[in-house]
């Protein structure tokens, strides 16, 4: 099959869509990001990438903190309001009624009716144009006891997280592989 160019642009696809929180002390903010991922494991380092004109730049800038709360896919709703509006304009946790909850190492709320949250301190600023990426250390990890098999094993998929593509969100489902299955010797 054929492929056809188009010149360089912002196409990878699916991507997580997360709802991040932020606070400088007197404000407090959640904002949908599809612009974010791992960038190390040790030391375990994410980023997320934010346009300086949202609310949720200000906070963190200010900050040096924020939190990354993965949504099961039941919260599309919710993430997909926090994306087209500001919280310059309103209160997305009280209109939603989002429940904030206190995190363990930083100052900003975690939400709690997400399944997991990632809570970051920023160490690096990096502008790149329409975004700028907030570089931070995972200082520490959020999980819903009921994602833990009896093993005490993080059982993810029980999750239902969401992903985002091209415009569209999608409910993760069926299970295709593992790490490493294309390697692994067969039983016999």
């Amino acid at each position: 099959m054929a492929k056809i160019n188009w010149k360089g642009g912002a196409l990878l696809s699916p991507v997580p869509a997360v709802l991040v929180t932020s606070a400088d002390g007197e404000k407090q903010d959640v904002c949908t990001i599809a612009w974010t991922g791992i960038l190390s494991t040790s030391p375990a380092k994410t980023y997320v990438s934010v346009r300086p004109s949202r609310l949720t730049h200000e906070l963190i800038t200010k900050s040096r903190e924020f939190c990354i709360n993965l949504p099961s896919s039941r919260l599309v709703r919710i993430v997909d309001f926090c994306g087209v509006k500001s919280g310059k304009e309103l209160d997305k946790f009280a209109i939603l009624e989002i429940t904030p909850e206190k995190s363990k190492e930083v100052s900003c709320p975690s939400i709690a009716e997400c399944p997991v949250t990632i809570e970051c301190k920023v160490t690096d600023i990096i502008p790149l144009g329409s975004h700028d990426m907030f570089i931070a250390d995972i200082v520490s990890v959020g999980v819903d006891e009921n994602l833990l098999d009896d093993t005490g094993k993080l059982r993810l998929e029980k999750a239902g997280l969401l992903a985002y593509s091209h415009g569209s969100y999608f409910a993760l489902g069926k299970k295709i592989g593992s790490f490493g299955f294309s390697v692994k010797k067969r039983k016999r």
